[in-house]
Formats: structure tokens, sequence, C-alpha cells
């Protein structure tokens, strides 16, 4: 069985081009927290800092995606340990940490 990816985007172009992805390489999509081996988390929610740092914490890798003109918003993932990149990015990113 591949990978379990958790998808949390509100954007509906980018959950469907990240799920088309996660089902190309073979992996799967799941809305189970607990059962995820990967986060992809976009940027912008009130509570999406905690949520990531939630997930690092438990030994979860974080792949947090924005708006490449918010690149201040990227900075508190990074330090808590995802990975964050600007939209533009978070596919190729995605097929890389699947890969």
């Amino acid at each position: 069985m591949g990978k379990r990816v958790l998808v949390a985007a509100r954007d509906l172009f980018f959950r469907s081009k990240l799920a088309a992805v996660i089902q190309a390489v073979g992996a799967e999509g799941t809305r189970d927290v607990a059962a995820c081996d990967l986060a992809v988390i976009e940027l912008g929610a009130a509570d999406v800092e905690a949520r990531i740092r939630a997930l690092v914490g438990r030994g979860i890798p974080v792949l947090a995606f924005g708006s490449h003109v918010k690149p201040d918003e990227q900075r508190a993932p990074r330090e808590a340990g995802a990975v964050a990149v600007p939209n533009s990015q978070v596919e190729e990113r995605l097929r890389g940490m699947l890969g």
C-alpha cells in the first residue's frame, strides 16, 4: 500500500490537483489525521500553525503551501518543522515527497 496523504485545502482547485498527484504516484488520500503518513496543508486558516505543530510533533511530515505574495506566512510552518512552499511549487514538491 502507498502512503496515506491528508490534504487540508479550502481551495477546490488545489484539492483536485493534489488528489490527482496523489493518485498518479500510487498513494492514497485520507481524511483521517490519525492515519496519515503525510499532510498537505493550505496556509491561511486561523488554526493552521497549531495543526502543523501537532502533526510535526507526532512525526508526520507536513507540506504547507500558500500565496507567494505572503512569504511571511510560510515562516512559522518552516520554523515548526514543515516544508513550506508557494502555491506554484506545491505539486512538484508533493511528487518529490511521495517519490
